[in-house]
């Protein structure tokens, strides 16, 4: 686990089957700007993402979102993980298309075999 001022915090929303999530991710500072969350999201060594200040909508429900503190989240239920500065939270099209292609990457990346 990285020291607390190694890491930077990115507000993401994230994706899955049954919920949206907006929350806060913390990324290593030492990474590549634009591979931060890249990066987190394909170490084979991480199952779960952490994410502090989590909101859950569930889709297609008119409930309030529930909150919490800190919540993990299992690698293989996550959809998409979008910085909440460049996404538009609304499910469309495109993103559906999207969501295709990041099921069919994390596919492709599970039947890789480590070096």
């Amino acid at each position: 686990m990285a020291k607390n001022g190694d890491t930077i915090p990115i507000e993401v929303y994230i994706l899955t089957t049954d919920h949206d999530i907006k929350g806060t991710v913390h990324v290593s500072k030492y990474t590549n700007t634009n591979r931060e969350l890249t990066d987190l999201l394909n170490d084979r060594e991480r199952r779960f993402l952490a994410v502090t200040n989590a909101e859950i909508y569930a889709k297609n429900s008119n409930q309030p979102p529930r909150r919490y503190s800190f919540l993990e989240i299992h690698m293989d239920y996550i959809l998409m993980v979008h910085p909440s500065s460049q996404a538009v939270f609304r499910e469309t099209g495109k993103a559906q298309e999207d969501i295709a292609r990041f099921r069919e990457l994390r596919k492709k990346l599970g039947q890789t075999k480590p070096f």
